[in-house]
């Protein structure tokens, strides 16, 4: 392990902060780009549309409040990661503020079976992980969806996270298994009790490094605790899955050990039309707020 891996190590251990997810990618671009203020009669394709979601990326890892301090890592969408900020590359850029890189690595969902959407496959994914450690990125994040609490979708759901793990941590990358369950689901609660059964498994069985969970915040306060603690578990983050940040924070602050890695919730009151001074004071502010309920 080289002496920055172990730093990031640290960091993403010990740290006291949270995870910032800027890893809207195609699908999900113009909705992002929407609540940032910019309407889809800004850009005619798919290259200017790109182009104006990474200005905004740039601008808010280039804030001065963003910084290792109460932001200990950022998921990056791979365009992200190709891309650069204040003239460096953005990895690089985030490491020397002391904020640990990720990368998203899955294509999409398929459709649902089985009461959940398995990830596409992804042939490239060996080569897109060399790429990411060439770039000095520390770990990936991979997405799939739960639906409903069918013990047969969450199982399979979970067996695929963990084969993608495996050839992920082959590279000597962190994964971040992410089995999101929609908190909108009629079926939450089960959902989650599938998933804490079927997750506990696997890393019983798991005999690589520890890995992260990145799971929604459940519907039982502190039903994750098990995985907080276990040995296999580098650190168990949550998404915002639709809460909005006010709820979010509540939410996630009843969850000892479980630190935010949200996205839509740390983005939701940035404009493209603020000034500097108050695109940073909207941005402090959400970091602040984030950072104290995943300290809580």
């Amino acid at each position: 392990m080289t002496t920055a891996n172990a730093e990031m190590l640290e960091q993403i251990k010990s740290g006291q902060g949270f995870i910032a997810a800027l890893d809207q990618s195609g699908g999900s671009t113009p909705k992002a780009l929407k609540g940032y203020g910019i309407g889809e009669d800004a850009f005619s394709n798919d290259e200017e549309m790109f182009g104006l979601i990474h200005a905004m990326r740039s601008r808010i890892v280039t804030a001065p409040c963003f910084n290792g301090e109460k932001v200990i890592g950022a998921i990056l969408f791979e365009r992200t990661m190709d891309g650069e900020a204040d003239g460096k590359a953005v990895p690089t850029l985030l490491w020397e503020r002391g904020v640990v890189p990720f990368l998203k690595v899955d294509k999409g969902l398929e459709t649902e079976a089985d009461g959940v959407q398995l990830m596409k496959p992804n042939p490239d994914l060996d080569a897109l992980c060399e790429r990411a450690v060439a770039k000095g990125v520390f770990g990936t994040k991979m997405r799939s969806v739960v639906n409903l609490a069918n013990p047969a979708g969450v199982k399979a759901i979970v067996e695929q996270q963990f084969a993608e793990a495996a050839r992920i941590a082959g590279h000597g990358l962190v994964p971040i298994i992410e089995p999101e369950v929609n908190i909108k689901s009629g079926e939450r609660d089960g959902a989650d009790r599938l998933l804490l059964q079927e997750l506990t498994a696997a890393l019983d069985n798991w005999d690589g490094a520890p890995v992260m969970l990145k799971l929604s915040i459940p519907a039982e306060a502190n039903l994750f605790a098990s995985l907080v603690d276990h040995p296999k578990v580098l650190r168990v983050v949550a998404l915002s899955g639709g809460f909005a940040r006010p709820e979010a924070c509540a939410e996630l602050a009843k969850n000892r050990g479980m630190i935010a890695s949200f996205s839509r919730a740390l983005l939701e009151d940035l404009r493209h039309q603020m000034d500097d001074a108050q695109f940073n004071a909207s941005l402090g502010g959400a970091i602040d707020e984030i950072h104290a309920a995943s300290v809580a």
